[in-house]
């Protein structure tokens, strides 16, 4: 089974790089958790290869305070 990959672009960070792939930075934890190995990095340098997982399924929002 082929993985997706994301190469990254200077100056890339987790929230972008999720925005980017799935119009929401709250997903950035699932990039993480895919990648457990660059947990450390904040701002990525150009040219790092990250595994991109399935999209998350949309949590349901009912039931849920107003704001969120």
């Amino acid at each position: 089974m082929a993985t997706d990959a994301y190469i990254t672009m200077q100056n890339d960070a987790w929230d972008a790089i999720a925005y980017r792939l799935w119009g929401e930075e709250r997903l950035f934890m699932d990039l993480i958790r895919a990648n457990p190995e660059h947990l450390d990095v904040v701002l990525f340098p150009a040219g790092v290869e990250l595994r991109i997982p399935p999209k998350p399924e949309r949590i349901s929002k009912q039931g849920l305070p107003p704001w969120m």
